[in-house]
């Protein structure tokens, strides 16, 4: 069963989801982060259905996140190596990470996984940044106004939180 496109919405967010937010998506990318490129791998990590599976990589390879590179001819397979635009897919990644270390089941047992530097192996602890400036990202500093790429009805959105934001 197909879910509902998001394909309509005016966001960055929706749009992002109609294309990694299927059941299973996010734990491929993430598998591939770690390494994995074969099917077989895949599948074996995951315990996926092979359909689900051979389903999920196509729309990735389909949608850039994914190439696909002959590493055997007789019979054919392939491997499935992170794109640019895969890899740019790493702190969303980390996020869920951190995310499911603080409120998940990790938040009850332990994290199940750590993330270190590649040269020293320290443990690391990733923030959100903003680029310009380097100050920290949370929820009580940011606010989020409509875009150079917004339409009407998102204009209008902000404009009704703003006057909500000042009435308040």
């Amino acid at each position: 069963m197909r879910r509902t496109s998001y394909e309509q919405m005016n966001c960055s967010i929706a749009s992002a989801l109609d294309i990694v937010g299927e059941p299973w998506t996010l734990l491929i990318v993430r598998d591939a982060f770690y390494g994995v490129r074969r099917f077989d791998d895949f599948h074996e990590n995951l315990g996926i259905a092979r359909n689900v599976l051979t389903v999920r990589l196509k729309k990735l390879v389909e949608v850039g996140i994914f190439r696909k590179i002959a590493y055997q001819t007789r019979p054919l397979r392939h491997e499935y190596r992170l794109t640019d635009k895969g890899a740019a897919l790493f702190g969303v990644i980390v996020g869920l990470k951190q995310w499911g270390d603080r409120y998940g089941a990790a938040a009850r047992s332990g994290k199940p996984m750590e993330l270190v530097n590649r040269t020293d192996g320290r443990p690391l602890d990733p923030v959100l940044i903003d680029a310009d400036t380097g100050q920290r990202m949370e929820l009580t500093n940011v606010r989020a106004v409509a875009g150079p790429g917004a339409d009407q009805a998102t204009r209008a959105f902000f404009e009704r939180l703003a006057v909500n934001r000042a009435g308040r």
